[in-house]
């Protein structure tokens, strides 16, 4: 047992700046005043749960950061979000819905990487949030992803790297910190380590050549903090199931001495199942400062957080946790917080302009056409005739699939609003109506007659009753089927060939208003599919 000395007093004293808490609620609670005063809790996350309006959200975080200079601590706080765009976005109203990274990807523009997250840092920077936990630069090479997906820009590595690169400089060029995730690479998986942990069985080799690249890129470009992956890879790490972000061999081993990073790493969340299922969230934290972390995230439960710091203080009063390592760590987050913070900016009364909004979202609606991707058009079946005595039948399922990071907005509920906006003669279904299988017959028996009829699918599933819709229109309706994707671009691959096709990656009323107006020749969109469909 190494004796709590005067010298590393202080390291027990200040634990907290080690820790990144989150909270419930749309104030400081009492538990996390305690956190920020007796542990000296340095790093807070925020979620949609503790975000309305940008007046709202600038209010809460002067009121942690006063809070924190009231309490001594030496720098403001860091306080992040993941604001990546597209289906993972946390700020609430006011803020813009700026395109998600594979729509960016489907640009195939560094440019508009670069100038969407510096906007978006403008926005993140006006109501006091100072570090993104963005962007994702996992390379998505696996269709059956559950929780990557779209938050990927493609499955080229290097069209990644580069995508990854531009964001990250974007954010910076307006001082907030951003976060490479997730390291090693959680593109490849079928599984969301949310729920389980997945597993990654590549060779070294390989590894080197997809999942890395983007990590290599960016680490030589200056990369300020990367988070760990909840993801075991036997290639690196020995012990069988032990993920990433437990694992020395590949936070040490790799990020640290063979990829010679000299930032800040972070691990994703302690309590996702692959960690707390299996080691506990505490124990977690404790192995994973052993393995070369600098950051224990604990997102969400107080007594999680207070077994976390009690641990995590135990290892280092028994010698469990090197005392030195855990200094470097401290330097390392000082340093950090030297480049990017100052009490100046983190009390500053800020929010974004009227008129700086307004640029934004013309700024999201350009690359929201330069990134929507017009896929098939059968005998040039597009446009559609936007005559009133032109009908077009729309149908959507009200069950819509999203993983756990995602947060679960209700767009669906809108989608006929969008559609009339566009078209007033248009009808629209839901398949979960009553009276579907009544409209299902007279379209089959031109009861009803449609000059084409568009299934909307929103990130479907092997079980999705619209599988079964497509390929029942596809053999008895005698009009054009035309198939918006309006989240996966590999719903395709589970589709029967339709005569259109056009998807829209991101799935909100600004990107499903584009691809209609496409539909009927009143828009025009430019992207390009950053990934492979081997049925197109």
């Amino acid at each position: 047992m190494i004796p709590i000395t005067f010298q590393n007093r202080d390291l027990i004293q200040n634990i907290g700046q080690l820790m990144v808490f989150g909270f419930y609620g749309k104030r400081m609670t009492p538990e996390l005043k305690q956190f920020i005063n007796k542990n000296k809790l340095g790093n807070i996350i925020l979620f949609s749960r503790n975000m309305d309006d940008q007046l709202q959200i600038r209010q809460l975080t002067m009121e942690l950061q006063g809070e924190a200079k009231r309490a001594g601590h030496k720098h403001p706080l860091l306080i992040c979000t993941d604001q990546e765009n597209g289906a993972v976005r946390r700020l609430g109203s006011g803020s813009t819905e700026f395109p998600g990274s594979m729509l960016i990807g489907a640009t195939y523009s560094t440019a508009n990487a670069f100038e969407i997250s510096r906007m978006t840092a403008e926005e993140l920077k006006s109501v006091g949030i100072n570090w993104n936990l963005a962007p994702v630069v996992d390379v998505n090479n696996n269709p059956a992803n559950p929780v990557i997906c779209t938050r990927s820009f493609g499955e080229d590595p290097q069209v990644v790297a580069e995508m990854g690169e531009a964001f990250m400089r974007g954010m910076q060029s307006e001082g907030i910190v951003s976060t490479l995730k997730h390291f090693p690479g959680h593109g490849d998986t079928g599984v969301d380590s949310h729920l389980d942990l997945p597993v990654i069985p590549h060779n070294l080799e390989r590894l080197e050549s997809v999942e890395l690249v983007p990590f290599r890129k960016c680490i030589k470009a200056g990369a300020d903090v990367i988070m760990s992956a909840h993801v075991y890879f036997p290639a690196i790490e020995k012990q069988y199931g032990l993920p990433a972000t437990l694992s020395k061999a590949v936070l040490t081993g790799l990020l640290r001495e063979r990829l010679h990073f000299q930032g800040v790493i972070t691990t994703d969340c302690l309590e996702m199942k692959a960690i707390d299922d299996r080691f506990g969230t505490a124990q977690g934290a404790v192995m994973a400062f052993q393995a070369g972390a600098d950051f224990a995230m604990v997102s969400h439960t107080f007594e999680k957080q207070k077994e976390t710091l009690e641990a995590v203080t135990s290892a280092l009063e028994n010698g469990k946790i090197d005392t030195q390592s855990v200094r470097n760590s401290m330097e390392r987050i000082d340093r950090l917080k030297d480049k990017y913070l100052d009490w100046g900016q983190a009390l500053k009364k800020e929010v974004i302009s009227v008129e700086k909004g307004e640029e934004h979202w013309m700024t999201a609606e350009k690359v929201y056409h330069e990134g929507i991707t017009l896929l098939t058009n059968k005998q040039d079946l597009l446009p559609l005739s936007d005559r009133k005595n032109s009908k077009t039948l729309f149908l959507y399922s009200g069950k819509v699939f999203a993983a756990k990071v995602e947060d679960q907005k209700d767009q669906i509920s809108v989608f006929e609003s969008i559609v009339k906006s566009v078209h007033t003669e248009s009808d629209v279904a839901k398949v979960e109506d009553p009276y579907f299988n009544v409209l299902l017959e007279n379209v089959i028996s031109n009861t009803e007659s449609y000059q084409a009829v568009v299934l909307l699918t929103v990130s479907i599933t092997k079980e999705s009753s619209q599988i079964d819709l497509l390929t029942h229109l596809k053999k008895t309706c005698d009009c054009p089927i035309i198939v918006i994707a309006a989240k996966s671009p590999y719903d395709l691959r589970l589709l029967p060939k339709a005569d259109g096709y056009i998807c829209t990656y991101d799935f909100n009323p600004l990107s499903l208003k584009i691809a209609i107006r496409t539909l009927f020749g009143l828009d025009k969109v430019y992207g390009r599919l950053p990934i492979s469909l081997n049925n197109t």
